[in-house]
């Protein structure tokens, strides 16, 4: 499956912006189901500086400063993106107990080369390179505290010897079922225990919420952004631009990898979800972000396109 996404943001400022710098995490990350053929940036003004590089986690960062007067920033990427057909891995994430998960990533290097012992030399080192990689998605985050609110809630999922993609499964559609999609009822800045209080908010909340959930009973999740393709109503025309940023979250399975999950849409990401990045929380992927020398106030408005090729 091969898809073009075209991510617009505007900025319009009711004064002059003398200088702006700026990171765009807007290019799709290479992985096992996907790969990025393209990606290009359309920035209006032209920036004075551009260079891209790869963050903590290995996404992909654009940096750009602008230096001349302007009240109107525009920044487009245009990316072409393949998905892999769908590769099987029940056989090996449904053996395996959450209770196992957390023991694993509790436990010191003695212990996971003690339990690796069969294994050659090679696969130790990576299994204890991905057990130490993953304990990075145990800690708390800006956005994702930890609590006893969050354990209890997730706490009915999580039954004794129960294989840990059954408990995250059925964490998933506890939240799709008990939260509504609300974009009204929450900002970037809303805390998790409003989202939990309230039971509304949107994909970035129910991701968040998700990873706290897990994180309090001691499973490492990380969170993800990306785009998932919509399909019009019956008879309705495709609109074009009306696509959004979508969030979800990713759990670690050890001698697996990490397994996806989407709650906003009781799903688990495929052929429709194509991914930017991934982090802690949302302040470790957000998609455009900088600081502005003047400017006064500010509108924003964004466009995404994600238009199937094939």
């Amino acid at each position: 499956m091969k898809y073009r996404i075209t991510h617009s943001t505007l900025y319009k400022y009711s004064q002059l912006v003398g200088l702006c710098q700026n990171e765009a995490r807007l290019q799709p990350r290479d992985f096992w189901r996907q790969q990025c053929q393209s990606s290009r940036f359309d920035i209006s003004p032209e920036p004075n500086d551009f260079h891209e590089r790869r963050d903590f986690f290995g996404n992909r960062v654009a940096y750009f400063a602008i230096q001349q007067a302007h009240q109107r920033l525009v920044v487009t990427a245009v990316s072409e993106v393949t998905i892999f057909p769908r590769q099987s891995r029940d056989d090996l994430v449904n053996l395996i107990t959450w209770e196992q998960v957390r023991d694993q990533l509790q436990g010191g290097p003695g212990q996971s080369q003690m339990q690796s012992q069969s294994q050659s030399q090679y696969q130790q080192q990576n299994h204890y390179d991905e057990l130490l990689d993953a304990k990075l998605f145990l800690l708390d985050s800006p956005m994702v505290i930890t609590s006893a609110e969050l354990a209890n809630y997730a706490q009915s999922s999580f039954l004794p010897n129960r294989p840990l993609v059954q408990v995250v499964t059925d964490l998933m559609q506890r939240i799709h079922v008990d939260f509504t999609y609300d974009p009204s009822s929450t900002t970037i800045a809303t805390p998790l225990s409003d989202v939990l209080q309230f039971r509304r908010g949107v994909c970035q909340d129910f991701a968040h919420l998700a990873i706290g959930c897990l994180r309090s009973l001691g499973i490492a999740a990380r969170y993800v952004s990306g785009y998932v393709e919509t399909q019009p109503m019956p008879g309705k025309q495709r609109l074009v631009g009306a696509d959004a940023s979508h969030a979800w979250f990713a759990v670690y399975v050890p001698g697996t990898g990490w397994l996806e999950f989407d709650p906003t849409n009781n799903a688990v990401p495929f052929d429709q979800h194509i991914t930017l990045a991934w982090g802690r929380d949302y302040t470790d992927v957000t998609p455009l972000k900088g600081i502005a020398f003047g400017g006064g106030r500010h509108t924003l408005s964004v466009s995404v396109d994600v238009l199937r090729l094939e």
